[in-house]
């Protein structure tokens, strides 16, 4: 799943440890979802869309 989390991160300088502990998870959740190893689970996803303001299609896209 493709995803702007890096960009969004990077805007508000942010490192992924910034964000893992807003999001509530690790660090290396973060660099995984980024990277698109790993798909966030949809509670996660809500949460990253409420954080930053943005629907949850805005964030993630499905490839």
């Amino acid at each position: 799943m493709k995803n702007r989390l890096k960009v969004l991160r990077a805007e508000r300088d942010w490192t992924q440890a910034d964000l893992a502990e807003r999001l509530d998870v690790s660090r290396q959740t973060i660099n995984a979802i980024e990277k698109g190893k790993f798909d966030p689970s949809l509670p996660l996803a809500f949460k990253a869309s409420r954080l930053f303001g943005l629907t949850i299609e805005e964030i993630f896209q499905d490839e």
